[in-house]
């Protein structure tokens, strides 16, 4: 997407913002895609063991199913920065939105596996474009002192819809007497779970109505009145507007929109920058956060759990979740993004070695299946702990780092090939992880142990800190 170019000051670091309310809701409101993105990512896991039932699927269609929304993420996220580059920020939202509500109507009433699939898959072109367009959105409006804070929205608004749809598909499954294909209104509980999403993407659709176009993308297309008006609310009347939009202008002018072409270059064939991007978003999935989101009922029920407690421990991990974003949101501007990336990786791979070793004493087969009481305890408190380490690190930072870290020349770029690869990558693990569990699930988490533990020498080596300085110091 385009960015501006204009020489750093002191005050573009400092400023107050008169209006900082204001700035707050114009940020929530387009988080609201994060709400969807973690709303629609993890609903599906009220419904996994329903769906396998329903459509009598083995665990590698089982993983296509619930997988496939990856992929469209993947193509939702590579496109998002063109297409509001020629349209706005506003209106990819709204295109977001459209396939939200379309994807919820479509996989509550499906006629096969195939067509849920299908369905699946235009959610997660929603899923993509709002996980590009937020971080984006909200770094082109947010003043730099508190850049930091207000993307970490972005990451708390998935963290909040992660929560939602636990507690709703609870309370769905309460309904239908603890029966995740009971009847309620005539179609099925997990039918219940999928559909209810149409509810938030209509709200996202209404609110983006309310909030500016990003006033960089207003210059860009020469309505330069209404980039006055956006400037004024969001950075305050202090600011000298006219200077304010001269550097903005003089920006664009010494920058060309970023191509593919612009990130080739050196001996691994992308900019090193790009492959810094990529690495972030690899590991960011790679420690297997998204099998808790997806798949947590389905893996408390394989060691023992009934599904009602299943459900339980999935809302209460979702909790967990929340508190962790929290914590990175008080703490990614003051200590900055690196030291918290660090601790978050130890602090996962201590706990993935530990579920991994008490899932190796797992014991029965098919419907039949335990852990010792100590094991099984050991398990649920590892669980919340990982979640708890990513929350607090990975999960707010990554999206912070993906905003910043690029050169302004080729930020939309940039930006959707890290975040294509973090979907793909997101795609990978959800896909295998009901093969894997098959052949072992202690083998699994020791996989996922293994890449958080590689994580902190690529964040030693390669990341560098962001905090406190405009995008255009660091372009």
């Amino acid at each position: 997407m385009t960015s501006t170019a204009q020489p750093p000051t002191p005050r573009a670091r400092e400023a107050h913002p008169d209006h900082l309310g204001h700035v707050i809701f114009i940020t929530a409101a387009a988080a609201m895609g994060g709400f969807l993105f973690g709303y629609d990512s993890s609903v599906i896991n009220g419904a996994t063991v329903a769906i396998q039932h329903r459509f009598d699927v083995d665990a590698n269609l089982l993983g296509w199913i619930i997988a496939t929304a990856l992929l469209g993420c993947a193509v939702g996220a590579a496109v998002a920065g063109r297409v509001a580059d020629r349209i706005g920020r506003i209106r990819v939202m709204q295109i977001a939105a459209v396939l939200f509500a379309a994807s919820a109507v479509g996989s509550a009433l499906p006629f096969a596996a195939w067509d849920l699939t299908v369905w699946r898959l235009i959610g997660g072109i929603g899923i993509g474009m709002a996980s590009v367009i937020g971080p984006a959105y909200i770094a082109e409006v947010a003043p730099p002192a508190y850049r930091g804070r207000l993307a970490s929205f972005q990451q708390a608004a998935i963290v909040i819809g992660i929560a939602v749809s636990q507690l709703v598909n609870w309370g769905i499954l309460n309904m239908a007497d603890g029966d995740q294909r009971g009847k309620l209104a005539g179609l099925e509980a997990w039918q219940w779970m999928l559909g209810v999403m149409v509810v938030p993407a209509v709200l996202y659709g209404l609110l983006s109505l309310a909030i500016p176009e990003s006033p960089r993308f207003l210059i860009s297309v020469g309505r330069d009145a209404e980039a006055r008006e956006v400037l004024a609310d969001v950075e305050g009347k202090d600011v000298n507007l006219d200077q304010r939009i001269a550097q903005i202008k003089l920006g664009m002018d010494r920058e060309h929109k970023s191509t593919f072409k612009d990130l080739l270059g050196g001996r691994g064939g992308f900019l090193p920058i790009i492959w810094i991007g990529i690495g972030l978003s690899v590991f960011q999935q790679l420690v297997g956060i998204n099998v808790i989101f997806y798949y947590s009922n389905q893996l408390w029920q394989s060691i023992g759990k009934d599904p009602s407690s299943s459900f339980l421990y999935s809302f209460e991990t979702s909790i967990v979740n929340i508190v962790g974003t929290v914590i990175a949101m008080v703490l990614v501007d003051r200590i900055g993004r690196k030291p918290l990336a660090l601790i978050g990786s130890a602090g996962m791979a201590a706990a993935l070695f530990t579920m991994a070793w008490a899932f190796s004493y797992r014991s029965g087969s098919g419907d039949d299946v335990s852990l010792p009481h100590a094991q099984g305890l050991v398990a649920i408190i590892a669980a919340n702990a990982f979640v708890l380490f990513f929350a607090f690190s990975w999960g707010v930072v990554v999206w912070v780092l993906l905003g910043e870290i690029f050169p302004n020349r080729i930020r939309a770029a940039g930006l959707g090939v890290a975040a294509s690869a973090q979907w793909l990558a997101n795609f990978a693990i959800t896909k295998t992880f009901p093969s894997m569990s098959e052949w072992s699930l202690s083998g699994s988490y020791v996989i996922y142990g293994a890449f958080a533990a590689l994580s902190i020498p690529f964040v030693l080596k390669f990341v560098k800190e962001t905090k406190g300085k405009t995008l255009e110091e660091m372009g």
